[in-house]
Order: C-alpha cells, then sequence, then structure tokens
C-alpha cells in the first residue's frame, strides 16, 4: 500500500498558490522537509519546483529541486548546501519560482491535449520549462506535424475547462480505458484516484498541476517527429514565441 506523504500538499488543492506558511520539521543535510508546502515533487514526467523558502531572522535559503521522499516523511525541498539542523522548529513563507511553475503547468496541460488527439497507448513522455513530449505506441508514422499543431491550437483556442476530479479505485479498475500510459500505474492504496479532466477532450489519471483553461496554454507548435523503435514515435512540442 502507498505510504500517504507527511507533508500537507497545498499544491494539490491549489495549483495557483505561488507560497504558503509553513514549519521546517526535519532537517537532512541538504534536504529541507515542511509540515506543508506549495512545491510540486519531480513525478508524471513534470519537474520539480524550485524557489525559496524565506525565514524571519536570516538570508532565504535557495530550493534547487523537491522530490518525493522514499520513506513516509513527505516531501524533500532540496537546497543548495547542507542546512543547519538547528532550523528544525522555524517559521518561512514557502516560495516556487512562479514564472517557470506556470510555463510548466501550461505544459503539462499541452500534454493532455496531445494525448487526446492520438489514439494510441503512451509509452512515456517528459515535460521541460518550455517544451515537451510524448511517445506513442505506433508501428507507422500516420503523424503530420503541421495537422497536429493546427489541431492543438484548436484546442487551446476554444478554451475547454481543465479540473480535476477523484473517483475510487473500484471505479478506476471498471473502466481501464481511462489510463492511457502503458509504463506508469496510477498510484493506488488511498482508495481514491485523482484524475485530470479537460472539459469534452480528455480524462485521464494525473496527479500533476495544470492550468485551469486550455487558453491559457498560449499558441504551440510540434518541432519534431522522430522514429523511436520499430512501434514508438515521439512527438515534441514547443511553445511559440
Amino acid at each position: 500500500m502507498n505510504q500517504v506523504s507527511a507533508t500537507e500538499e497545498v499544491f494539490r488543492q491549489d495549483a495557483y498558490a505561488k507560497s504558503c506558511d509553513a514549519r521546517i520539521v526535519e532537517v537532512d543535510g541538504a534536504g529541507i522537509y515542511l509540515d506543508r508546502t506549495v512545491f510540486y515533487p519531480t513525478g508524471g514526467g513534470q519537474p520539480g519546483d524550485i524557489g525559496e523558502l524565506i525565514l524571519e531572522s536570516r538570508s532565504p535559503i535557495s530550493i534547487v529541486d523537491t522530490r518525493k521522499s522514499e520513506s513516509a516523511r513527505g516531501i524533500v525541498h532540496l537546497a543548495q548546501e547542507p542546512v543547519d539542523p538547528s532550523l528544525v522548529g522555524s517559521k518561512v513563507s514557502a516560495c516556487i519560482d512562479w514564472e517557470r511553475r506556470h510555463r510548466l503547468m501550461r505544459m503539462h496541460t499541452c500534454m493532455h491535449l496531445l494525448c487526446s488527439l492520438i489514439p494510441a497507448p503512451v509509452t512515456g513522455g517528459s515535460i521541460r520549462d518550455g517544451s515537451g513530449r510524448l511517445d506513442f505506441d505506433l508501428p507507422e508514422s500516420t503523424l503530420d506535424k503541421q495537422a497536429l499543431s493546427d489541431a492543438l491550437n484548436r484546442l487551446v483556442t476554444e478554451g475547454h475547462r481543465v479540473a480535476p476530479r477523484w473517483i475510487s479505485e473500484e471505479e478506476l479498475d471498471s473502466n481501464p480505458s481511462l489510463v492511457r500510459t502503458m509504463s506508469v500505474a496510477p498510484p493506488k492504496g488511498q482508495g481514491q484516484v485523482r484524475l485530470l479532466e479537460i472539459e469534452g477532450v480528455d480524462l485521464q489519471p494525473c496527479g500533476g498541476t495544470h492550468v485551469a483553461s486550455t487558453a491559457e496554454i498560449g499558441k504551440v507548435r510540434i518541432s519534431k517527429i522522430e522514429k523511436k523503435g520499430r512501434q514508438n514515435r515521439r512527438v515534441n512540442v514547443v511553445f511559440e514565441p
């Protein structure tokens, strides 16, 4: 069974939260654990957040990555260098690099749009600052860069509402078509599974952060379609300037 995170995940309830008040509950070298956080940890192809922890009586601590702990300790915020253990118990303001996070949210939502346009299982993917890619189980390349770009931008400009919702694990088991990824199964063990719904376009399990409307994504372009193996096609997406 999956462990429940010891960190309150503010970003799950509000992906637009740029900061939150928190308390340092543990320090492990350069790793800092908070009782609550707006920092998204690396997962689902989305990079972990960066930013700062602002304290009352000393210089801010720069956070260069955020990850899920392998234990039940929660989310670990990685500083540039080891942190003074005496800071345990200190109050902080946890502040993410919002501009970067927002670009990741826009691209992550765009990946869902791309997935909706290609009727094939997803074999992998990743999101970066300003770009993203999905790999599809396709034996032959029938994809056209311009046609896909046009279709993506049509969905963007239509301004579809984007919102999470939850279903039971039993409901997911009875609707296996909701799961598009071949290599990664949705996390189970807590009774419910989080879905990301783009109204009228896409519905699938996802724990990442997303924008509230496809219109917020902005103009995008398919930059490259690559053959990666006998039955694998990689589709790369970038933001248009």
